[in-house]
């Protein structure tokens, strides 16, 4: 498995990592082992899991399942901010980080975590509250590298800004939603990105599914499967979506590949890209997201790609 660095001052993680989505959710704590170990052995050393995954449950069965080997690999998590019922006061941001981490650091049974995100930006808390308190989780060896997720192009730029005025730790990486059915990313959060040097992690890159062929026009969706459970999520099943994946997966088997290859190493192949997250619920789905990306897409083939544009 090819490794990457995280931005210049991150980890090398694995190209493909293991998103524990469904850790406490979808898979018990025994075949979230047997996952976890599938991942192991197919090279992957990037885990990425979140406080708010089943309720704690991901965080807690991931560190049981690499028990020893811990230390081989790149743990990922992320807290969420204060609740949205709870007023912002100066202080409540900082206090919610460091209880978080703190609770993370229990359940996953490790004395730090590798990459710690804030899941998602807390609007009403200035950008210092956040920073100020990592870079103390820092110094205090309990994270290694601050990231964040599901941020704008604005407050990437800031973010950077503030931890290199203040002399802060500064963010690594940048996790976003960005798959070849979603490509709004492209115009503003990857150049921003590459622009401030920050390892970019796409996560859903199979789309919940649309990106494996899993789903089909006009039939029901299989039981059990995303869509099926999320309605928000089955909106993507529309004509103009499905249309985009026949054309894909015919791109795709023209080139002797299935198409979830090439939602793989698509993203593998954009530049900035670090680490792509997908997510897994068995051993051998681990092990086919691992392979897909050995496809190394020329830039001919990336040019040809029949996906819409970013909107």
């Amino acid at each position: 498995m090819e490794t990457r660095r995280l931005g210049d001052l991150g980890p090398e993680v694995s190209v493909v990592g293991l998103g524990c989505n469904n850790f406490g959710m979808k898979i018990d704590e025994a075949q979230t082992a047997r996952v976890v170990h599938a991942a192991l052995d197919a090279g992957i050393t990037h885990f990425d899991t979140a406080e708010m995954y089943g309720g704690g449950k991901s965080e807690e069965f991931l560190g049981k399942a690499l028990g020893t080997r811990r230390d081989e690999v790149v743990i990922a998590t992320k807290f969420t901010p204060r609740p949205p019922d709870e007023p912002y006061t100066p202080g409540v941001l900082r206090d919610r980080i460091l209880s978080a981490c703190e609770q993370s650091l229990r359940r996953l049974g490790t004395d730090r975590i590798d990459v710690y995100y804030q899941h998602y930006p807390d609007d009403d808390a200035p950008v210092d509250e956040a920073l100020e308190t990592l870079d103390v989780l820092v110094r205090e060896g309990k994270i290694v590298h601050p990231a964040s997720s599901n941020v704008d192009a604005e407050l990437i730029a800031r973010e950077a800004e503030v931890a290199t005025s203040n002399g802060w730790s500064p963010f690594v990486a940048v996790q976003t939603h960005w798959n070849l059915l979603e490509r709004g990313v492209e115009r503003t959060v990857v150049p921003a990105a590459r622009r401030h040097h920050l390892g970019i992690v796409p996560y859903f890159p199979l789309a919940s599914g649309m990106l494996t062929g899993k789903y089909r026009r006009g039939e029901p969706f299989p039981e059990g499967s995303r869509f099926a459970s999320l309605a928000f999520l089955a909106e993507g099943a529309t004509d103009e979506n499905f249309s985009t994946v026949q054309a894909l997966t015919d791109f795709a088997a023209e080139r002797g590949h299935s198409i979830l290859e090439l939602a793989i190493g698509w993203l593998a192949a954009q530049d900035g890209v670090a680490s792509v997250i997908a997510g897994a619920t068995t051993p051998d789905q681990v092990r086919s997201n691992a392979a897909a990306a050995a496809w190394r897409l020329t830039p001919a083939e990336l040019d040809a790609v029949p996906s819409r544009p970013a909107s």
